[in-house]
């Protein structure tokens, strides 16, 4: 009996060293776990080990889970390990919600968890919106880094204005999730100060009540449909540009001359091809007219030869013309100055 004691004895004795290992395993296993667990078990903001386990098997940073859910007791709100998780697998920042949720609820702002999580998976940032909130931000119109200083427009009498806005805007916590952005408040402001300085009939009126501004696009409800609240536009500068009427007047003079010589060339280049036919019909009329007193001296040979025209008819006719002749020069005329040049 006692040899067969000290020839087991070995196989207590690896078993007892199997033992130790696998419990030092577990002990650096749950080590990881330990602070946590008594982390969170002395904040009053209790998590089950079996839950902290549960978290590494389930790719959740049990960390991130533990740390936000102590911040949330200790002020004072109630959000379940569960629902942290929750939100953390759907990919959600759990540590930004829960310094939103506790922003809202020291500034006595009403925001559900679920609410909360919505606005964080929608990829707004919550904690920036509730600290909006509270706290107003003001925007810049135009935006500098979309490369426009000023809004260009123009009063009815021609002159360009210039103009800079600063709107002042409050997050809208219920409108958060599918409202606009600040590029939608950038560009109603911006439309709404074109359209009010192209109705005055007067740059010098807008000079003077640049105010009027303000009013007129603040009671257009300029916010409708976005995530801010609109609390004030403010005219921070306005400039005069160029005078855009006279501009365009003396663009459209420009295009009236050049139309008008135009249509005086284009008359030009008629009457010069009308001019051009005249001399080419008095040239054909002229061959014509040589062409028939071609036919004057076979005519005469002819009446000659049928005794239509005697010798003393010829010589008279010479006469008459002679006749005429004289009296064209004694009056000065000369047929070559009824002769086309």
């Amino acid at each position: 009996m006692f040899i067969t004691t000290l020839a087991l004895h070995p196989l207590v004795w690896a078993g007892i060293i199997v033992a130790g290992i696998l419990a030092l395993v577990l002990f650096a296993v749950l080590a990881q776990f330990i602070s946590l667990w008594v982390q969170a078990y002395l904040s009053k903001a209790k998590v089950r080990m079996i839950d902290l386990i549960g978290m590494k098997f389930r790719k959740v940073n049990p960390r991130v889970v533990t740390l936000s859910r102590i911040r949330a007791v200790k002020a004072g709100i109630a959000i379940s390990t569960d629902q942290l998780e929750t939100h953390y697998l759907a990919g959600g920042n759990v540590p930004r919600v829960v310094d939103a949720l506790i922003a809202s609820d020291r500034a006595k702002i009403d925001l559900p968890w679920d609410t909360a999580c919505a606005i964080d998976l929608a990829g707004r940032d919550i904690l920036d919106a509730v600290q909006t909130s509270v706290n107003p931000k003001v925007i810049d119109c135009p935006n500098p880094q979309f490369g426009r200083p000023t809004i260009d427009a123009v009063a009815q009498d021609g002159i360009q204005l210039k103009a800079r806005a600063r709107v002042t805007v409050r997050a809208n916590i219920a409108r958060l999730v599918g409202g606009a952005t600040e590029e939608t408040i950038i560009a109603r402001v911006g439309e709404g100060i074109v359209t009010t300085i192209g109705s005055a009939t007067s740059h010098k009126a807008v000079l003077e009540n640049p105010d009027n501004i303000s009013r007129v696009v603040l009671s257009k409800g300029l916010d409708a449909n976005t995530a801010f609240d609109i609390l004030s536009i403010d005219i921070a500068d306005i400039d005069v540009g160029e005078n855009i009427g006279a501009k365009l007047q003396a663009d459209q003079a420009e295009a009236d001359k050049r139309r008008f010589q135009a249509e005086a060339e284009k008359r030009r280049a008629a009457a010069v091809a009308s001019e051009q036919e005249f001399v080419a019909e008095v040239q054909k009329n002229r061959a014509l007219v040589v062409l028939a007193e071609a036919e004057v001296p076979k005519a005469m040979a002819d009446a000659f030869r049928s005794g239509n025209l005697g010798i003393m008819d010829y010589y008279r006719m010479k006469n008459i013309q002679a006749d005429t002749s004289m009296r064209d020069n004694i009056a000065g005329t000369d047929e070559r100055d009824d002769a086309p040049s």
